[in-house]
């Protein structure tokens, strides 16, 4: 592998901006991927969660950028990503990486006023970030024109498929001139993203630096048996968080955005210095707390998998999985937050009853084993839990029991026994033996809780 990055043919001002940055080794993909790009020849890059996939793409598009100029509503390059927070985070690259240079940049995301981003398209912009679902509305609107971009990027495209955006990227593509450079980037190849490769990338080069969806090695990963039960759940979450050596902070991932919210505000309840991020929040928040939790103002980030995928949250110690993901391939980038550059992480996966088929994908995907975490012996003290609180205690809850007459009652109940009465009389008062009687073990009732009232009115004996 290249030892340094002035070795690959990247320009002075690149090479600056990344030693001031305080790089001086490319990674594995970097080395491999960047001198094919600077040949602007098309590239698909396969390689695992943390390995520098964004800088690969980065570094030489700032190269290749210095000659040229913007106009108006036509950038110059675009960059596809599946969310916002990743789109911000590409153009926090371009701003660190391109310091020495003059080049304009947008991000079209939602959650951003329309009036702002066509501000800087008017001016003219040279490298363009979007979402596909933004870029579309922008492109609609007559606020872009896709005619001069002379580089494409289509960044983690196995997330933009599980997203549902590949429709939206065949749009895009057919929009873009046919004479363009267009790299890919994936942490998973599936046959879908196969077949957008085939239409839109010319005789493209295959770079891979990992083995299809593998766990890194610096990832300590663990296996925890939980309850079904949520508070139960919760608590075992808890249990775990304060077990962890070494913890410094941590991405909790769940599946639902529901249970996000819920987790995070229990965990607060709890003492824990946590924040919530998921699709629901608003442009605003979703940064705010974002950069609360870069920034070490908060301890325990509780996402969903809008955060798995591509976020370089740096130096994250433990990732918690409080659900085993549906997709498998959500596993990788999910513990991927963790044990970045070298660094070692721990990530643990709760695995309920019901986890098992989810537990085997994984394993399947990886094609390695997980140990189980060995639980501790006794059981733990109870640790009381949000929804405890509201229960009713367990002697004034009692179950409802479905009344049935005697003559439709199934052969293995008992029927209500009924006393005989001389025919002479009419009525019948109910006395402290028929009251016996009805309270009685044999009374499908049984002995606790009060006799019904309507048991205890008087009998009318047909003639």
């Amino acid at each position: 592998m290249t030892d340094d990055f002035s070795s690959l043919g990247l320009s002075s001002k690149v090479t600056d901006a990344v030693a001031a940055a305080g790089y001086s080794r490319p990674t594995e993909i970097q080395a491999q991927a960047i001198p094919h790009l600077l040949e602007k020849k098309d590239l698909i890059g396969i390689a695992q969660t943390g390995t520098g996939k964004t800088a690969s793409f980065v570094l030489p598009m700032l190269t290749l950028l210095e000659n040229g100029r913007a106009r108006a509503r036509m950038p110059r390059t675009l960059i596809l990503e599946p969310t916002r927070e990743l789109a911000a985070q590409v153009s926090e690259n371009f701003e660190k990486y391109g310091k020495n240079h003059r080049l304009s940049m947008a991000l079209i995301i939602g959650g951003v006023s329309f009036e702002d981003q066509n501000k800087k398209l008017d001016r003219g912009v040279d490298v363009l970030i979007a979402t596909p679902g933004r870029l579309l509305d922008q492109f609609d609107r007559g606020k872009i024109l896709l005619t001069g971009v002379e580089i494409l990027v289509i960044d983690e495209a196995d997330r933009m498929l599980d997203m549902g955006f590949i429709d939206d990227i065949e749009k895009i593509c057919s929009r873009l001139p046919p004479r363009r450079q267009t790299m890919l980037f994936s942490a998973t190849m599936d046959p879908q993203i196969e077949r957008l490769t085939k239409k839109f990338l010319k005789d493209p080069v295959h770079v891979q630096v990992s083995r299809t969806a593998s766990t890194a090695d610096t990832i300590d990963q663990k296996l925890v048996k939980v309850s079904s039960k949520p508070d139960e759940k919760r608590a075992a979450l808890r249990e775990r968080i304060n077990a962890s050596e070494g913890l410094t902070n941590a991405i909790i991932f769940c599946n639902r955005k529901r249970d996000v919210a819920t987790l995070a505000r229990s965990l607060e309840r709890h003492g824990f210095s946590a924040g919530a991020l998921h699709g629901d929040m608003d442009q605003k928040s979703r940064m705010e707390t974002l950069d609360a939790f870069k920034n070490n103002r908060l301890t325990l980030l509780v996402a969903s998998d809008v955060a798995a995928r591509g976020l370089d949250i740096p130096a994250v110690s433990h990732v918690f999985n409080f659900d085993v993901p549906v997709h498998a391939e959500d596993y990788v980038h999910r513990i991927g937050r963790t044990g970045r550059a070298g660094r070692l992480g721990v990530a643990y996966t709760l695995v309920g009853p019901s986890d098992d088929k989810y537990l085997d994908a994984i394993l399947k995907l990886i094609q390695k084993p997980i140990d189980w975490l060995t639980p501790t012996k006794g059981r733990p003290a109870a640790i009381a839990d949000d929804s405890v609180a509201d229960a009713a205690p367990a002697e004034r809850r009692r179950p409802s029991r479905t009344r049935k007459r005697a003559k439709d009652a199934p052969e293995s109940e008992e029927p209500v026994k009924t006393a005989a009465a001389p025919k002479p009389e009419r009525r019948r008062p109910a006395d402290k033996s028929h009251e016996e009687e009805i309270g009685s073990s044999d009374s499908p009732f049984g002995d606790a809780g009060p006799i019904p009232a309507f048991l205890l009115r008087s009998t009318r004996i047909p003639e």
